[in-house]
């Protein structure tokens, strides 16, 4: 599946469940702007405890066949997912823990260029913030929006001037990855691997970032669900992260998810 299209708008929590009710469902959650509201920094994020628990239990009920698939590191996830500990990938793939529990990294390209732009970039400006990952750099302009334009002039240039790294604009953020590595790439070698191998994938998410994701599951059958405005190739769309909180946990709550039918 190519192109942008308008997703069918899913407005309400039922909606969003017979989605999530497919016995076969295998079932990958962004972070950010979707299990979560997005805060002025990422460390200042809010998980509920009634989120802990709908992910426990649908962890439970699909046999394994949930993981988070994040830009956060696989550690900063256990962090802010604690007790949980999930299949997940971060740093958009370069990371990715199976259901194992068995943690791969992948080898980071040079970052020293854009490393070098984007401090000296946040040290004239001090509404910028540079975060470091393995294989990725954030520049965080939510703070100062209004410099969303130099930013992504600022790290274009730098990316020009490097190998193997590729540019991505997100919600108040630019993003400078490993080329070829994705949220769609993670994906696809979860559901190469048990327990996800040979289940329809619902992917969940609210940002640019998370197209690969919805791209690579609606071309093997499943389902891309879009959290929010945008265009998107998603097939359809949530209204809010509150919504997705409340879907899952209906489902939690009064699903069948990997249980046969009597």
């Amino acid at each position: 599946m190519s192109g942008h299209m308008n997703a069918t708008m899913l407005t309400n929590e039922q909606a969003a469940l017979d989605l999530l009710a497919a016995s076969d469902c295998a079932l990958f959650l962004d972070f950010d702007g979707t299990l979560v509201d997005i805060a002025p920094r990422p460390d200042q994020v809010v998980v509920t405890p009634e989120l802990l628990s709908s992910l426990a239990t649908l962890q439970q009920r699909l046999d394994g066949r949930l993981a988070i698939v994040s830009g956060r590191p696989v550690a900063e996830l256990d962090r802010l997912l604690a007790p949980l500990v999930l299949p997940a990938a971060g740093v958009h793939g370069m990371e990715r823990r199976s259901f194992d529990g068995v943690l791969r990294q992948l080898p980071a390209p040079d970052f020293t260029a854009v490393r070098t732009q984007a401090h000296a970039l946040a040290a004239r400006h001090p509404g910028l913030w540079v975060e470091e990952k393995h294989g990725a750099l954030a520049l965080h302009y939510r703070q100062a929006p209004e410099l969303q334009a130099l930013c992504v002039e600022t790290m274009a240039d730098a990316v020009r001037s490097s190998l193997g790294l590729l540019l991505m604009e997100g919600k108040m953020i630019v993003e400078i990855k490993a080329a070829g590595v994705s949220k769609g790439t993670a994906v696809r070698d979860f559901l190469a691997e048990a327990p996800f191998l040979g289940h329809r994938a619902l992917f969940i998410g609210d940002d640019t970032t998370d197209e690969a994701g919805f791209d690579h599951v609606e071309r093997v059958g499943g389902i891309g669900l879009k959290v929010g405005p945008g265009p998107t190739v998603a097939s359809c769309r949530i209204a809010s992260s509150q919504a997705v909180r409340d879907a899952l946990a209906h489902a939690a709550a009064t699903s069948t998810i990997g249980k046969d039918s009597a």
